[in-house]
């Protein structure tokens, strides 16, 4: 049985195309291998901060679009203009500070990419750490990065278990998923 506070049983309680049902069944946990599409998802985590989850995956493709489709390489070039353009921005989160770190984020993660060939294989090389070692080691690389954004993006892309309950529907698909680098064991 899922507990009541899992949230793989609140996803299991609503309709299957409510936003929740499908980021629980699409992408929670899932393992991505596209460094954008991972930044995207430390956007969409860093965002979420102070928010509800339900507010972000609503406005989930006004990030895509507003963010250029979440490329690295553009957001670091980010200027004045575009501060002004996403402080404008309806259909995205306004908070100055975070647009702010989300472009310093882009240019760290370029810094990574010169280093490890990808943000991805950068945090493959970090898989053995503890959820308290990732939280410093992100804190030293990004801003707007505390414990809970970096332990839910670790989580929701598959470097962190705990993203499903063993009884969820979804836990047996997406341990399939996972690459064979992946070392935890993901009951623990």
């Amino acid at each position: 049985m899922i507990p009541e506070n899992h949230y793989c049983k609140l996803a299991e309680s609503l309709p299957p195309m409510h936003v929740h049902s499908i980021y629980h069944d699409q992408q929670y946990g899932f393992p991505i291998d596209n460094d954008n599409e991972l930044f995207g998802r430390l956007i969409l985590e860093i965002n979420q901060a102070g928010l509800s989850w339900s507010t972000i995956l609503n406005k989930q493709e006004n990030f895509r679009i507003a963010f250029q489709q979440f490329d690295i390489q553009k957001i670091a070039k980010y200027n004045e203009q575009d501060l002004q353009r996403l402080r404008n921005d309806p259909g995205i989160i306004r908070n100055v500070l975070k647009i702010n770190a989300v472009i310093y984020n882009a240019n760290r993660i370029l810094a990574i990419q010169d280093s490890h060939t990808s943000f991805q294989q950068w945090l493959e090389a970090h898989i053995h750490l503890t959820l308290p070692e990732w939280v410093k080691l992100f804190k030293k690389h990004f801003k707007f990065t505390g414990p809970e954004i970096v332990n839910e993006f670790l989580m929701s892309t598959g470097y962190l278990p705990g993203a499903h309950h063993p009884n969820c529907k979804m836990y047996p698909k997406v341990l399939e998923a996972k690459p064979a680098w992946h070392c935890y064991s993901p009951l623990s």
